[in-house]
């Protein structure tokens, strides 16, 4: 199965597309790596999406509509994964102008007619690095770890975006 976990941004939404094999699929040599729980997993694409701060929002969202369109399409995932919104009382704008960008994801995956999963922040956390309030660099060291990549994933965006795919892959994952 395929996982593309997305960081939703309005002026940068990371992406991540995880495939996974189930425990008696031999993969050897292919670029797989373990996950507990699970069978194995290996990242088949990371990036972001990058929108012109000169924009308005909803120019920016119609931008990010059209290329996280085109992602799942190409990508042909068997579920989409999405952080679900998280407002902090000190800035509640985040949360709204956030909120846009998220129901376009929840949007684009239904027009797909993909599977979606909303995971809360803490989950994705706790289920790389084993506790809910990881800084961001120890998520990007422990993606960076499952996955044996040879650097730190770059920018922040793309770690979030790993994390919420391999989250998804591990709590989703048919029972074989």
């Amino acid at each position: 199965m395929r996982y593309l976990g997305i960081d939703p941004g309005l002026r940068v939404t990371g992406y991540a597309c995880v495939e996974e094999r189930s425990a008696g699929v031999r993969t050897e040599g292919a670029g797989y790596w373990g996950a507990p729980g699970a069978g194995q997993a290996r990242l088949i694409e990371a990036g972001v999406l990058r929108f012109r701060a000169g924009l308005t929002v909803a120019d920016r969202l119609v931008e990010l509509e059209r290329d996280l369109c085109e992602l799942i399409t190409r990508l042909t995932p068997s579920l989409v994964a999405v952080e679900k919104l998280y407002a902090h009382y000190n800035h509640p704008t985040t949360a709204i102008v956030m909120g846009h960008a998220r129901g376009v994801v929840l949007l684009c995956t239904r027009r797909a007619g993909v599977e979606l999963a909303e995971l809360g922040a803490t989950a994705v956390k706790k289920s790389l690095t084993g506790h809910g309030h990881a800084s961001k660099s120890q998520m990007q060291d422990a993606v960076m770890a499952q996955l044996a990549l040879a650097s730190r994933p770059e920018p922040a965006d793309v770690a979030d975006a790993i994390a919420i795919a391999l989250c998804a892959a591990r709590r989703h994952a048919p029972v074989p």
